[in-house]
């Protein structure tokens, strides 16, 4: 999916090589696993671990060592190695978030293991989460899992539903297998849809449509896949493929509920961008609002207007602003462009101030009260500028405050309370602070940071893993915070590699869930809101309410999240245990679709959301 893949091919024969010698240790690393597990990991010194010498005895325990520095020399990544990782992880964490109060920073509360590596995610209108990535070539961390450039079957998608309100075990998630397809990759072979580094978005009525994929050659050549997942019915239908491939394309939901699809790289391979704009569903065909439409082979159609973001452009961010065109943010500070998705127009943008190429960073709509937003807060993507870049909707750019450090491959949410939250993050793309493929990680890509309303930044308490490439984040309707992604730092952390749970995630609850209890939402309206008009909702505690507020799902991957958005709404009447609220304006400030809305305090702290739907 990166440039880096390029890599792995080059050091197949080394691998080979060094898997025979590994062979030899394997069985006295397992069999060493089993106390690695039951007492704290050490650093790998060179020296019999105290525990292992109590346990075992002196001349035993200098056998464990000698394993063990053998199988560190050798490169590949024992399961003694994965277990050691995660230890070391673990009281790290312990000991660095001891010194950050959960009611002033949060708290990292939960860490479980998920049959998904998750390097695209969805938070579906169900309450449940949709995960999806592809089939793992590869478990040593040092090489790439992914089938980027794999033909025929191998090459294949995968995907599963979480439904947090079944816990954390194997039996709350539910495997949801794409559809099987031959692509024109000259095999004729069958697989699940090889949908991995795909663009997506929802649709008015919650389901969520996925673009593009991997046809398995060329470094990244983009498939003309057209997909969507129905989170009501729990499957998967398939559309007419687009007109063009496309690998690391974005896309964005428009006004009207139609979706835009932007970018990535062609069925030719990587370096081979497009420029055609793409909607979805065509024009010809009604957009869905009912949940009884399940789009199958509906065709795209392209727009008179091209964007030109070029190869150095992938992912580029997309944004629907309160006027009502859709903004793209592309990598390069060059291409920035507006999007009139009525009259199809293209109006230019000027360069954002940095001057740079910004990789895999994060882009957020800023929160704007009663009003869509009209400007865009871009952070990320840089290890040498901390600093963050406001666009305004009239074409402004204005530097703001900076984070503590420069970090790629962050993902930033917005909060109930309004407030930002960085998780995630990494040096370069693969690179942890300690190189390309080495999964130890400097600890500061580990911390969280926040922004409040002022626009004020601080750092916060360390999650689990560094989370980089591929690592995402999303809002659950709580409150809470869901952390995943990053396949490599999942298999170097993976306590059982030969069981299906090569996943993780982690959860995070935010101060305001640590400031006294909740507001209770007890009802809002099953059917569909018109824009601009009041609609009333329960609470068994009205005196406590201070605010109402939208917050839209996130859809996310490669810190590429074109779906949040905050909106107050206006209380207009209180009456007993009933809150009279006022939805927002228009299509502009809120494209049709599912949010999840929150009554607040006056702390900030959130009831459990109810999903509401704008028509």
């Amino acid at each position: 999916m990166s440039r880096i893949k390029r890599r792995s091919a080059r050091r197949t024969t080394d691998r080979a090589g060094r898997r025979a010698t590994f062979s030899v240790l394997a069985a006295a690393a397992l069999a060493t696993a089993t106390l690695a597990a039951s007492v704290p990991a050490a650093a790998h010194d060179g020296s019999s671990r105290p525990e292992e010498r109590a346990a075992l005895g002196a001349e035993h325990a200098q056998e464990h060592t000698k394993v063990r520095e053998q199988l560190l020399k050798l490169g590949g990544y024992s399961q003694l190695a994965r277990i050691d990782s995660l230890n070391s992880l673990t009281r790290s964490q312990g000991e660095v978030n001891s010194r950050f109060h959960p009611k002033t920073y949060g708290q990292f509360a939960e860490y479980f293991p998920s049959p998904d590596f998750a390097a695209h995610i969805a938070m579906l209108p169900t309450g449940k989460v949709l995960l999806f990535s592809f089939e793992r070539m590869e478990s040593d961390p040092t090489e790439e899992p992914a089938p980027t450039n794999t033909l025929g079957r191998a090459n294949a998608g995968r995907a599963f539903l979480w439904d947090p309100r079944r816990g954390t075990g194997p039996d709350a998630f539910k495997k949801v297998t794409p559809p099987e397809l031959v692509v024109p990759d000259g095999t004729g072979e069958s697989r699940p849809a090889p949908f991995f580094c795909a663009g997506h978005a929802f649709l008015p009525n919650g389901m969520l449509g996925v673009f593009g994929g991997n046809l398995g050659y060329g470094g990244g050549a983009g498939a003309k896949l057209s997909l969507v997942f129905d989170p009501w019915t729990e499957g998967w239908s398939v559309n007419k493929d687009m007109e063009v491939g496309r690998w690391y394309p974005s896309v964005a939901t428009a006004p009207d509920g139609r979706l835009l699809i932007m970018s990535g790289h062609t069925d030719q391979g990587w370096g081979t961008s497009t420029s055609v704009v793409e909607r979805f569903p065509a024009k010809s065909h009604p957009v869905p609002f009912e949940k009884s439409l399940i789009p199958r082979d509906v065709p795209t159609d392209t727009l008179r207007v091209d964007a030109p973001f070029g190869a150095d452009s992938d992912y580029p961010h997309l944004f629907t602003l309160r006027d009502g065109k859709v903004y793209g943010l592309g990598r390069h500070a060059t291409r920035q462009w507006a999007f009139d998705p009525v009259a199809e127009t293209r109006t230019d943008l000027p360069a954002r101030p940095d001057g740079i190429h910004r990789g895999y960073g994060s882009a957020v709509p800023l929160p704007a009260g009663l009003r869509g937003p009209d400007s865009v807060l871009v952070l990320g993507g840089d290890r040498e500028d901390p600093n963050t870049y406001r666009l305004t909707s009239g074409g402004a750019w204005e530097k703001q405050q900076p984070r503590a450090f420069g970090r790629t491959q962050d993902d930033t949410l917005l909060l109930p309370d309004a407030s930002l939250l960085t998780v995630n993050g990494a040096h370069g793309i693969r690179d942890y602070g300690n190189g390309d493929y080495n999964p130890k990680s400097d600890l500061k890509y580990r911390q969280i940071e926040t922004r409040n309303a002022l626009g004020e930044w601080k750092l916060g308490p360390a999650q689990r893993l560094p989370r980089g490439y591929h690592s995402n984040a999303l809002v659950l309707p709580d409150g809470r915070i869901m952390v995943t992604g990053d396949e490599l730092q999942q298999l170097a952390n993976d306590p059982k590699i030969d069981d299906d749970m090569n996943g993780s995630i982690e959860i995070f609850e935010p101060s305001y869930l640590h400031r006294g209890s909740r507001p209770v939402l007890d009802r809002a309206p099953e059917g569909p809101l018109r824009y601009d008009s009041a609609f009333t909702v329960g609470t068994s505690t009205p005196d406590r309410v201070k605010k109402a507020v939208l917050l839209a799902p996130t859809t996310a991957t490669h810190s590429l999240n074109t779906s949040q958005r905050h909106l107050e709404l206006n209380i207009v009447r209180r009456q007993g245990n009933s809150l009279r609220l006022q939805a927002p304006p228009s299509a502009n400030d809120a494209p049709p679709g599912y949010y999840m809305l929150f009554l607040l305090d006056e702390y900030g702290v959130p009831s459990a959301a109810k999903w509401v739907s704008l028509r």
